[in-house]
C-alpha cells in the first residue's frame, strides 16, 4: 500500500487512517486487531460503500479547539476557522470534478457565536450544484461542548469551486443529482444564488447612482471623528511551504486568515479595544499566488455605524522582484463590534473618510449596510405570515427578485405532494405543513417550453383564460426579467367588493438541461399604488409556473400557490371536489396555448 505524507512536521500516515478521518467515521480509538488477508480486503470493502443516504460529495470535519487555535480571549480565531471551512470545502468539490480544484469566491458568513478552548468545531460541506466549470458548495458550521453535549450553529456559508485541469485549464463538470428534498431545494436555489452573485457589483452601482453623495456627510455630526487615515494597516507574508496546498498555489483559507488579522488590527486602531468579527461580505479571488510570493495585506476601516464598523481589506501579490506591478488576489468587507462584558455592541467613534477614494468607500460601505439590512428584512418577512407583501425598494430589487424565485423553486422542490384530484388532462395535487396549504396543477400541452413561458409569464395577457383576471396593468418594468403588475380580480361569492393585486413577476429561462422555465409571483407593497376604497388588498405570498419540456414539441406546465388566508376557503372547496373551477381555468389555459401557438405559427409562415 502506498503511504501518505504529511506536510507539517512530516509525519507518514498510512492511507487507510486517512481515509478514516477523511470520511468521518466513528469507531473505536485502540488500534485494530490483526486480521487475515482475506478478511481485511472484505472489511475495507465495506468501509469503502458510501451510505444510500449520504450526498457522495459530502465531507465532515471535525476539530478540537487548542490553545494555539484561540485569541486573546481564549476563542477560536476567525482566521482558523475560515481554513477549515476551505479545507473542507476544497475537499467536497474535488470528491465530485475528480480534480484539483480552486477557490473562486466565499460568500457572505454570519458568525453567530463564538466557540470557545475545549469545544469542537463541526463543518460538514457538500457540492450543491455543479455548472460548467464552477460548482456551489454549501457549509455548514456548528459547535460541540462535549461535557454538556449542547450543539449550537456558527455560521452558514457558500463557496464556489472552479475545477482544473493541467495547466491551470478549466475541466467541464459532470451534473450533480439530488436525491433529498432538502438536497433538491439547495442545488434548485444555486442558480438563483449565482445569479445574485453576478450581479452585485451592478446593484451596488445602481444603488450608489441613486443615492446624493453628500448626504450621510451632512447629516452626521463629525465633531470627535478619526481619520480614517489612522486606521490603515499595511503588512507582508512571505509564502512559504507550509502555507501552500497540495496544488503548490497559497492555500486560499491561508490568505483568508491573513486577511482576517490585518481588518481586526484597523479594527482596532478605531476603536482602542478588541473587536469581535460580525459578517464577511464575499471574498473574490482574482488569481493565484504561488510559494515565494509576497502578499502585501491592506486593510481600513471604510465607515463607522453606531454600533458596527466596515473594513476594508485587499491582498496584493508580487514576485521576488517587488519592483513589478502587484496583481490583486483578493478582496472582502469585514464587519466588526465590540461588545462589553454582558455581550452587548458598544457606540463607536464616527470616521472622518479621506477625500476621494476614502469619500467613495465611505459611502460603498453605507450602501452594503442597507443591502445586507434589506436582506435581512426580507428573510423575516418570508418566516412571517404578517404582512405577506414586501415594500419594493428599487435600490434592493435583486434581493427582492431573489427570494421571489427561490421561494417558489423551494416550494416546487418540497417532498409529500399528494395526488387531490384528477379530470382528464389536469392533475391537481397538494401539499399540507404546518402553516400552509399550498396546491399544483398541472398538464402536459403540445407547445415548446419557451413559447408557454413567453405567454404565460405576461399577465397582461392572463385574463384571456383566467376569469379571476379582470385586468393587469405594468406599473414597471424592473428588468426584462422582472415587471410589477396592478392586478384587479373579478368579486368572489360572500364578497363586497372585488381584489386587487400588487404583484412582482419574475421569470427565469433555464440555467442548465433539466432545469425548468419559471414564472413566480409574490406581492410587494408600492407607495404610488396604496390600497384603495373600491378594493379589498389582496395578497399572494408564492405562486407561479414551471414549465418543464417533455419533448421538441410537448411541455409540462405546473402551476404551484400557496394559499393565503383570503385564498383557502376556495382553495380547499376545489380540493374537496365541491368545485371544478380550478380545473376548469387550468383547462382554458391550455386552450389558450394552443391557440396563440397556432397564431405565432401562422405569423412566421406569413
Amino acid at each position: 500500500r502506498c503511504l501518505l505524507k504529511m506536510v507539517k512536521g512530516n509525519i507518514i500516515v498510512p492511507e487507510e487512517i486517512l481515509n478514516f478521518c477523511c470520511n468521518g467515521l466513528q469507531g473505536p480509538t485502540s488500534p485494530p486487531r490483526a486480521r487475515e488477508p482475506g478478511e481485511r480486503e472484505e472489511a475495507r470493502g465495506a468501509m469503502a460503500s458510501p451510505s444510500p443516504a449520504r450526498n457522495p460529495t459530502e465531507v465532515q470535519m471535525s476539530q478540537l479547539v487548542l490553545p494555539c487555535h484561540t485569541n486573546h480571549r481564549n476563542e477560536l480565531s476567525t482566521g482558523q476557522l475560515l481554513k477549515w471551512i476551505d479545507t473542507a470545502a476544497c475537499l467536497s468539490a474535488e470528491r465530485h470534478a475528480g480534480c484539483p480544484c480552486v477557490t473562486a469566491s466565499m460568500d457572505d458568513i454570519y458568525f453567530e457565536h463564538t466557540i470557545s478552548v475545549g469545544q469542537v468545531v463541526n463543518i460538514k460541506a457538500k457540492v450543491n450544484r455543479a455548472f460548467n466549470s464552477s460548482m456551489e458548495v454549501g457549509i455548514q458550521v456548528s459547535y460541540e461542548d462535549l461535557c454538556s453535549g449542547k450543539h449550537c450553529s456558527i455560521c452558514k456559508a457558500y463557496a464556489t469551486f472552479v475545477a482544473q485541469g493541467p495547466s491551470g485549464s478549466k475541466v467541464r463538470l459532470q451534473p450533480l443529482t439530488p436525491q433529498t428534498e432538502e438536497e433538491k431545494i439547495e442545488h434548485s436555489i444555486a442558480a438563483e444564488r449565482r445569479r445574485m452573485r453576478l450581479v452585485h457589483k451592478d446593484t451596488l452601482k445602481d444603488l450608489l447612482s441613486h443615492s446624493p453623495p453628500d448626504t450621510e456627510l451632512e447629516t452626521r455630526d463629525g465633531s470627535g471623528a478619526v481619520p480614517a487615515e489612522k486606521t490603515r494597516v499595511e503588512s507582508v507574508e512571505l509564502v512559504l511551504p507550509p502555507h501552500a496546498n497540495h496544488q503548490g498555489n497559497t492555500f486560499g483559507g491561508q490568505i483568508m486568515a491573513w486577511m482576517e488579522n490585518v481588518a481586526t488590527i484597523a479594527a482596532s486602531r478605531l476603536c482602542h479595544a478588541h473587536p469581535t468579527l460580525r459578517a464577511i461580505e464575499m471574498f473574490h479571488f482574482r488569481g493565484p499566488s504561488q510559494v515565494g510570493d509576497r502578499l502585501v495585506l491592506k486593510a481600513i476601516v471604510n465607515n463607522a455605524f453606531k454600533n458596527s464598523m466596515e473594513v476594508g481589506v485587499s491582498a496584493e501579490a508580487y514576485g521576488q522582484q517587488m519592483s513589478i506591478s502587484p496583481r490583486h488576489i483578493n478582496s472582502a468587507f469585514m464587519t466588526f463590534e465590540v461588545l462589553d462584558q454582558e455581550g452587548r455592541p458598544l457606540t463607536l467613534p464616527m470616521v472622518a473618510p479621506e477625500p476621494g477614494d476614502g469619500e467613495r468607500r465611505y459611502r460603498e460601505a453605507s450602501a452594503r449596510k442597507k443591502i445586507r439590512l434589506d436582506r435581512k428584512y426580507v428573510v423575516s418577512c418570508k418566516r412571517t405570515e404578517v404582512p405577506l407583501s414586501v415594500p419594493w425598494d428599487q435600490s434592493n430589487k435583486v434581493y427582492l427578485s431573489y427570494n421571489n424565485v427561490s421561494a417558489l423553486k423551494t416550494l416546487v422542490a418540497k417532498a409529500n405532494w399528494a395526488l387531490a384530484r384528477e379530470k382528464e388532462k389536469v392533475r391537481m395535487y397538494t401539499l399540507e405543513e404546518d402553516k400552509f396549504l399550498s396546491f399544483r396543477i398541472e398538464m402536459s400541452v403540445c407547445i415548446t417550453a419557451s413559447r408557454a413561458f413567453s405567454l404565460l409569464s405576461n399577465l397582461r395577457r392572463r385574463h384571456e383564460w383566467d376569469s379571476h383576471y379582470v385586468s393587469a396593468e405594468l406599473v414597471q418594468k424592473v428588468d426584462d426579467d422582472d415587471m410589477i403588475y396592478h392586478v384587479v380580480s373579478r368579486m368572489l361569492r360572500h364578497e363586497s367588493k372585488p381584489q386587487d393585486f400588487v404583484i412582482l413577476a419574475s421569470r427565469r429561462k433555464p440555467c442548465s438541461r433539466g432545469d425548468p422555465y419559471v414564472v413566480a409571483f409574490r406581492s410587494v407593497t408600492l407607495p404610488t399604488h396604496p390600497a384603495r376604497a373600491e378594493f379589498t388588498r389582496g395578497e399572494t405570498l408564492c405562486s407561479g409556473f414551471c414549465i418543464w419540456p417533455e419533448s421538441e414539441e410537448m411541455s409540462k406546465v405546473a402551476y404551484y400557490n400557496q394559499a393565503t388566508p383570503g385564498y383557502l376557503n376556495y382553495v380547499t372547496t376545489n380540493v374537496a371536489g365541491l368545485s371544478s373551477d380550478i380545473c376548469v381555468t387550468f383547462e382554458a389555459c391550455e386552450k389558450f396555448l394552443l391557440k396563440n401557438k397556432e397564431d405565432l405559427i401562422s405569423r412566421l409562415q406569413d
